[in-house]
């Protein structure tokens, strides 16, 4: 027996949907429901169709069913029912849905599924957009149906004929837990909400860079794929002012670990920062290659007192090198690289930095700075996978005292192509960078955090980094002890949003964070703070906003 085309359910985009639309609109509400006047086009375009959202369910070429929701004023039951206002709760934030309609073919067996999957689909919608209050006119011939929905009948019927309509409401409180069950009732493969990524990795990526992941591999000595390796190196040391630049396939831990290797081939004492956990990791890495080194420690989300490193440095003339965090992803921070530089040089230190968080998301200025590491997943807006570690010096091979993989010498005497390379991961982050305007990124990544610090502060959340050493693309919310940073976290996807808060020391502190490091719309942004405000205050006891959804 052959298979059933699935059920996709989406936001109407396409001409040939829209198309599609109007034909179900005249077969709805014109042949079977007569509201309207008959057409020789046996097509209806609804008079609010340039600003209704169409939310649809396609099968295959088949629109199988639809729906249509709005939020500007005047509604359709504006006009058919004065006074409208009187009759809803006070305080919401309205929008109307219409145009309800399931092909008649569609309407036995799957005729549920179609329903579960455009309803969950509108719930997310919702909550995205901030709406806590839904009208609709009820046919009067599915009144069953809509109380079974969670709707509220009000006011008198309105329409005439055998167009008859009852107005009616649902709340989003009502809504939400009539949503979780037709999420739970729409078949797993046929209903797919795209939660909105605010993870520190991996992070969205744009529609081109998933095309260049997608291309067929292509091997690692051919001319076109070393001609993109160069170009992408190129691209990497231009944004960053560094003279060279090591890619390497694996994550920043490893090249953080090609770092603690060529501090190991250096020799001497040297000073690691720690502010956090990717602080902590580097002296880790420090620890494991057996180097001889100090630690300046301070409490996470706190800054490095510059007086205290050059009172250390002061006191310890054998130093040699000096390895720090630029933006600590743990807290927030954004650690003063361009400080470090001019006490490292004053003394004639060698700095190293992880600049894995950094790059692609402030200016990073590596002229002064001995190593850096990079990573593809964050910033730069690529797929996790390949990272990076740049330098000015020439490097040489040190094959009797590093791993083969570990030894950046023996990169750079291959071209930088020692071993088997992902084409895939090179095209990508090459599409990433490409023809980037780092300048107005930097820019909009720095106003959209102030503001997302801004929002969350008047909510009543605890920020764990001051403002003024805050990184702008990733922010530690401190929770209260009523508020567990898993339970929240795992509320949030329910509601369609990705926030980071598995990580091992997110969990002990009961922090969660939100990052910007991946392509994330401004609205998007506020509609996360939205309903993240009401996910964490409301039935906590905790402060609670004003209004739930502004």
């Amino acid at each position: 027996m052959q298979e059933r085309e699935p059920l996709v359910f989406k936001f109407a985009s396409e001409d040939w949907e829209f198309e599609a639309i109007h034909r179900l609109n005249y077969k709805t509400f014109v042949e079977e429901i007569p509201q309207h006047e008959r057409s020789p086009s046996q097509r209806l375009v609804d008079k609010f169709h340039n600003e209704n959202t169409y939310l649809i369910c396609l099968c295959g070429r088949e629109l199988a069913g639809m729906l249509a929701v709005r939020g500007n004023r005047p509604f359709s039951l504006d006009q058919k029912l004065p006074n409208l206002d009187s009759y809803l709760p006070p305080g919401r934030r309205i929008c109307e849905v219409r145009l309800l309609a399931i092909e008649k073919k569609y309407r036995g067996t799957r005729g549920g599924q179609i329903l579960a999957g455009l309803l969950a689909l509108l719930w997310q919608h919702g909550i995205e957009k901030g709406y806590d209050l839904a009208i609709i006119s009820g046919t009067t011939r599915q009144q069953k149906l809509y109380r079974h929905l969670g709707f509220v009948p009000f006011g008198p019927l309105v329409g005439s004929g055998e167009a008859q309509f009852q107005p009616m409401y649902i709340t989003l409180e009502t809504f939400e837990v009539r949503a979780r069950e037709f999420l739970r009732s729409a078949p797993a493969r046929s209903f797919h909400p795209s939660a909105v990524n605010f993870l520190p990795g991996p992070v969205a990526v744009r529609r081109e860079v998933r095309r260049a992941f997608e291309q067929s591999p292509e091997s690692h000595r051919s001319p076109v794929f070393m001609s993109d390796f160069h170009a992408t190196r190129q691209c990497l040391c231009e944004m960053t002012g560094a003279a060279h630049c090591q890619i390497l396939v694996g994550s920043g831990t490893l090249a953080n670990d090609a770092v603690g290797g060529q501090l190991a081939l250096e020799g001497g004492r040297g000073l690691v920062l720690n502010n956090g956990e990717f602080g902590t990791r580097l002296v880790d890495h420090a620890r494991r290659w057996g180097l001889d080194f100090d630690v300046y420690e301070v409490a996470w989300g706190a800054p490095f007192d510059l007086a205290e490193v050059r009172r250390r440095i002061e006191h310890t003339p054998e130093l040699r090198w000096v390895w720090a965090v630029h933006c600590e992803t743990s807290t927030g921070v954004l650690n003063d690289l361009n400080a470090l530089k001019a006490v490292c040089a004053e003394f004639g230190l060698k700095l190293c930095a992880d600049c894995i968080s950094s790059l692609g998301t402030v200016p990073v200025d590596l002229h002064g700075v001995y190593l850096a590491t990079g990573a593809s997943g964050k910033g730069l807006r690529s797929y996790p996978g390949l990272s990076m570690v740049f330098h000015h010096h020439e490097l040489r091979p040190a094959p009797d005292r590093l791993p083969r993989y570990l030894d950046l010498g023996y990169y750079a005497a291959q071209d930088g192509v020692p071993f088997t390379f992902s084409s895939n991961l090179l095209h990508a982050l090459r599409v990433a960078i490409r023809h980037a305007d780092w300048e107005r990124r930097f820019a909009q990544v720095a106003e959209l955090g102030a503001e997302l610090r801004r929002r969350l502060r008047e909510a009543g959340f605890q920020l764990l980094a001051p403002e003024s050493i805050a990184a702008p693309a990733v922010v530690t919310i401190v929770l209260p002890p009523e508020l567990s940073s898993v339970e929240l976290g795992r509320r949030m996807e329910e509601n369609g949003f990705l926030l980071s808060y598995n990580s091992e020391y997110l969990r002990r502190r009961n922090w969660i964070q939100i990052a910007l490091m991946g392509e994330c719309a401004r609205e998007k942004v506020f509609s996360m703070v939205n309903v993240l405000k009401r996910v964490a205050f409301h039935g906590t006891g905790a402060r609670r906003p004003v209004a739930a959804l502004e």
